[in-house]
Order: C-alpha cells, then sequence, then structure tokens
C-alpha cells in the first residue's frame, strides 16, 4: 500500500524507518521531511498545515494510509478536513479529529477531562488573563515549588517550575499579562507539584481496542543535571527500570483504561496514538499531561524496539479493528541522544554544515532538523539529530550512541553528556 506520513521531525524519520520495513508497505511518502526521511522514502514539499495540499496529493498517488506525526495540523483538525470532503473521507488516518485532539490542544480541558473521568492527576486550577490578581493571589495560597501550564500548544516549552512565590508571579505575570507564549498562555494553569519520577507511556487506540507501546523516559532541560530552561527532549531510554510490571498494571487500570473510556462516554471518536505523559508518585500513577500523538525524542527510543509489523497496527487503528492484536518487544535497551544547535531552545542559527554522517556505526541516526543542499547536510532546526545506541543494557545502549555522537559535529553543536546515566545507577 502507499503511505504518506505528515511531518519533518525526528518522529517522522523513525516512523518511516519503522515502516519501511513492513512488507505491506509499497511506496513511502513523507511530507514535507528532512534529508534522514528522504534516505527511506519521498520526500514531498508540502506544508503539514496545508489540508488542501495533502488532500489533493493523497488523491494523486492514491494514498491508502495517513499518519499524522505532529500536533499542530491535529489540533487544528487535518482528520475534520479529510472527513468532511466525499474524495477524502475513506483515506484510512492515524490522528484523532479536533475534539480528540484537544486532550493535548488544551490543557483546561484535559485536566477537566481527568478529573471528569477519575483519571489520578495533580489539584489545578486555571486563570485567564483578566483574572491576573485572582491567580497571583492564589499563588499565595500554593506550597512551592509551583507548576505553571500554558493552556495550548508551546512546543514543549510552555511548563515553568517555580521554586518560590516570588517566581511564580514572576512568570505568571509574564504569561498572562505579557503573553509570553503567544496564544498558548491566554490561560494558564496552576499546578500542585507531584514529586515523583517522570516517565512516557504511549497507547495506540482505535476508540475500543488499545496496545501498549514500550515506555520511555524523556530528557527535558538543556543541561547536564537537568539543569537549565525545558527543550523539546534533550534525550529519552526505553525501557524505563522502575516501570515494573505491577506499576504497568496499575497504569493500564487507573490511566489507560479510565481515559479510553472517557472518550467513548464523551463521544470523542479518537484513532491515534496516545501520550500519557506520568508521574510515578511512590508506585501510584498521576498523569502530568496527555498528547495526541507519539513523543519527540521518544519515538526514536521506542521504534527500535517493536517487533510487530507497524503498518498492521496502524492500520487497524486507523480502521477500527485494533481489538485482539497484540504487540511483541524487543528485550534490547534503546538509549537516545539528541544533539541541538548552539544557542537552543533560545535563538540559535541554521545552516552550519555537519560532518560525519554517512559511516558504518553501532546506532541509528535520525534526522531532526535537517535539509540536503545537494552536496551537504546542513542543520535547519534547534534539534537537528537524535542517536539511538541499542544495547543488552542501557549502558551498552548509551556506550554506542555517545560512540556515535562522537563521530558527528557541526559549528555550536550542543548534547548532554547524562542521557540515561540516572537509570543506570537506579535503585528503587
Amino acid at each position: 500500500m502507499n503511505i504518506l506520513i505528515a511531518g519533518s521531525g525526528g518522529r517522522e524519520h523513525a516512523l518511516a524507518w519503522k515502516i519501511k520495513q513492513s512488507p505491506l508497505c509499497s511506496l513511502l511518502f513523507v511530507a514535507p521531511g528532512n534529508a534522514g526521511t528522504a534516505q527511506v522514502a519521498e520526500n514531498v514539499p508540502i506544508p503539514v498545515e496545508d489540508f488542501h495540499k495533502l488532500g489533493e496529493f493523497c488523491l494523486s498517488e492514491k494514498i491508502e494510509l495517513l499518519v499524522v506525526g505532529p500536533e499542530v495540523p491535529l489540533v487544528k483538525g487535518l482528520r475534520d478536513y479529510f472527513e468532511e470532503d466525499t474524495r477524502l473521507k475513506s483515506i484510512p488516518i492515524v490522528g484523532p479529529g479536533k475534539a480528540g485532539a484537544r486532550l493535548e490542544g488544551s490543557k483546561d480541558f484535559s485536566k477537566q477531562f481527568m478529573l471528569r473521568n477519575q483519571v489520578p492527576t495533580a489539584q489545578a486550577r486555571t486563570f485567564q488573563a483578566h483574572e491576573l490578581p485572582e491567580a497571583l493571589a492564589y499563588v499565595n495560597t500554593c506550597k512551592p515549588p509551583i507548576v505553571l501550564k500554558a493552556d495550548g500548544l508551546a512546543a514543549g516549552k510552555g511548563v515553568i517550575i517555580s521554586p518560590d512565590h516570588a517566581d511564580a508571579k514572576a512568570a505568571l505575570r509574564e504569561m498572562l499579562g505579557e503573553k509570553k507564549f503567544g496564544e498558548a498562555s491566554a490561560k494558564v494553569l496552576i499546578e500542585e507539584f507531584l514529586d515523583g519520577i517522570e516517565l512516557s507511556v504511549f497507547v495506540l487506540t482505535d476508540g475500543e481496542g488499545y496496545v501498549i507501546l514500550p515506555e520511555a523516559k524523556d530528557y527535558k532541560r538543556i543541561g547536564d543535571g537537568d539543569t537549565g530552561p525545558n527543550t523539546g527532549g534533550m534525550g529519552a531510554v526505553s525501557p524505563v527500570v522502575f516501570a515494573t510490571p505491577e506499576f504497568m498494571k496499575k497504569v493500564e487500570a487507573k490511566v489507560i483504561i479510565p481515559t479510553i473510556r472517557g472518550l467513548k462516554k464523551e463521544n470523542i471518536p479518537y484513532k491515534g496514538f496516545i501520550f500519557i505523559g506520568l508521574m510515578n508518585v511512590k508506585g501510584e500513577p498521576y498523569v502530568i499531561e496527555y498528547n495526541a500523538r507519539m513523543g519527540d525524542p521518544e519515538t526514536e527510543a521506542v521504534m527500535p524496539r517493536i517487533k510487530t509489523d507497524l503498518v498492521e497496527l496502524l492500520l487497524a487503528t486507523a480502521k477500527g479493528q485494533l481489538k485482539g492484536m497484540q504487540l511483541s518487544t524487543e528485550e534490547e535497551a534503546a538509549v537516545t541522544v539528541v544533539m541541538v544547535s548552539g544557542g537552543y531552545p533560545g535563538d540559535y542559527t541554521k545552516g552550519k554544515v555537519i560532518s560525519g554522517l554517512g559511516q558504518d556505526t553501532l546506532s541509528h541516526v535520525f534526522h531532526a532538523g535537517t535539509k540536503n543542499t545537494g552536496t551537504t547536510t546542513i542543520t535547519d532546526g534547534g534539534r537537528v539529530l537524535a542517536i539511538t545506541g541499542r544495547g543488552k543494557t542501557i549502558a551498552e545502549a548509551s556506550q554506542k550512541a555517545y560512540a556515535t555522537v562522537g563521530l558527528i559535529n557541526w559549528e555550536g553543536v550542543h548534547f548532554r553528556k547524562d542521557i540515561s546515566v540516572d537509570l543506570q545507577n537506579f535503585k528503587a
């Protein structure tokens, strides 16, 4: 079958790499793609938000499965656009419509959804810009550290953890008063801080059946030792040593099943990925957030661990036939190290020539922000490459990833040196 992936990041390269391995895949396209997806698929220069052009391409190339990678086209209603067009509505799509994507598109909506459906989560209150005085007063009643979340999409950077009341108030003034994150912070959630260890759980669901993919832990801060500002993600590890079978049973019973039941009860059709950001608090799962797609860079650590034909799972999801499907997972560990442009997550320069690509390595080199110029590959984003090593242990996988990182360079390159170290030394 002919398959189209919408997106251009490391997540999409990892999905393309996995999908290409399926005997069900005839032709594979990525729109718009990057220098890495061009190695396994045909890139199509269509932006993910140009629904009309994506639709026309699907018709002209007889696309039989559309996999939507990033959140923005989902939140803006790509599925809804296709379903409203008689020519496009029969194309199977992996990714929810606008209603389901609100789980990610609005932190306030997702918080209320969790509370309505008894999904364990932190206490929170939501404030709008005109309620800034009330929000500042509410901060005084909160025990530090205090979590502030922009309601809308902020590219993974809309969460601030303030160590004290003064810092929280200053951040609130920036977010609500000065719209630090634009329209995304027109509303802000002030949330209880959960003290625990974070992990990501991924579910494929067609609204009835579901399959739980390998879990992962990502590293959000720019600096070693989890220091500095939040980024879109500096690395990931799978499996997660503290996600024991007992803990995952609790996640399934207390989080996954109530979430899927809640969507059905509220008449929200959902065919796609649900990314559940969790906190393990003394052995109990609490939901920090939902995303309506796979995580990045977690996808780059999860995809190499899936044995099952991914296209079979995706097609069953899109067609509502997922019930009874099983997932087989590799025992090996995977460690992903993200290499970023100097200055990221702040200002950075694009167009730096990348050296060291194309060598035989012990790792997967997934491209995120890259572009081909014809003769060279250059940087084209903040997060540039995601290097995934695999091994019998997390330590072995990490060693392979960093060995490959050491072969690749460009002016101003930055990466964390401690991805997975906490899990290598983890003691329950």
